[in-house]
């Protein structure tokens, strides 16, 4: 666990938000951050309320998304498909 402790508060931060994400795997918090899913279980249980960690729990338990081995073919990206159209707050207006 020596892991999260070297780990700085934005980068908690950031690891609970990836967490949280339906989308985004597990596979991708261990490359971006070197946590496994075990560690960043602990990291949540640690950081968050426990009602909140359920809940969270709840949520993740048989979540393909998560996993991805688990997922489809076409879930296999760390990022949504209109994340670049989104970034620097250049929202296309209709």
């Amino acid at each position: 666990m020596k892991k999260l402790k070297q780990l700085s508060e934005r980068d908690k931060n950031r690891v609970i938000e990836m967490a949280w994400e339906d989308r985004t795997p597990f596979d991708a918090i261990l490359s971006q951050f070197n946590l496994t899913e075990k560690e960043t279980i602990t990291l949540m249980r640690r950081e968050m309320k426990p009602s909140s960690f359920r809940m969270w729990r709840k949520r993740v338990q048989g979540r393909s998304t998560k996993h991805s081995k688990k997922a489809a073919d076409d879930l296999k990206r760390f990022r949504c498909s209109r994340q670049k159209a989104v970034s620097l707050n250049k929202i296309s207006k209709r």
